[in-house]
């Protein structure tokens, strides 16, 4: 991943790798040397060392949804390097790798040239600076209207069908209880007549 190819899609919408706990779908806001940003929904602004990234997807033709409005004077941290992000974000929370067995969460204490050292959970823990392959710091940017009152309609839709289910299974139960009080008062009527009857004829013998 060169730095002239990744400016040509600086403002556009890309996905980091076609899958596993590193892929990400954001917009590429700038690109270095080293290292590019990506602003993503749910991360915010990710730092991807560009030695670990295999691929990079554009499709023009269908955009990926994306759901975020950039304020105009949104700023975030840049640098010329990604060490230099890395001294850059010294005594902040960060969150190393997106998932699998390295990620990993807490305060950057130290960045040197082969080693970062981050506390967490009162354990200090040395990352070795190849193995970093992303890091956020927590910036996000709130969610567009439209993304809320989707997630809020399709909420109601949920409980709108629960709804209805409780209500179909309140109306069955009552179907069943009018059905099994049909039926004991038809035992009982037919219990009667029968009794009756066998009233009547033991009547007629005497």
């Amino acid at each position: 991943m060169n730095k002239k190819m990744l400016l040509s899609l600086v403002d556009k919408v890309i996905k980091v790798d076609r899958g596993g706990p590193e892929s990400r779908v954001g917009m590429l806001l700038s690109t270095a040397d080293d290292h590019f940003t990506l602003l993503t929904e749910d991360d915010g602004i990710v730092y991807y060392n560009t030695q670990h990234v295999k691929s990079v997807t554009y499709n023009s033709k269908n955009q990926v949804d994306f759901n975020l409005e950039i304020p105009r004077d949104f700023n975030f941290i840049k640098a010329n390097d990604f060490k230099g992000i890395l001294d850059k974000l010294t005594l902040h929370w960060v969150k190393i790798n997106r998932g699998g067995p390295e990620t990993l969460e807490g305060v950057m204490d130290y960045v040197s040239d082969d080693f970062v050292i981050i506390v967490a959970n009162e354990e200090i823990i040395r990352v070795s600076m190849f193995h970093i392959r992303n890091i956020s710091y927590g910036v996000k940017i709130e969610k567009t209207k439209d993304t809320k009152n989707k997630k809020s309609n399709e909420k109601d839709n949920k409980d709108g069908k629960d709804n209805k289910d409780g209500k179909d299974n309140k109306d069955g139960k009552d179907n069943k209880d009018g059905k099994d009080n049909k039926e004991g008062k038809d035992n009982k009527e037919g219990k009667e007549n029968k009794e009756g009857k066998e009233k009547k004829e033991v009547k007629e013998d005497k």
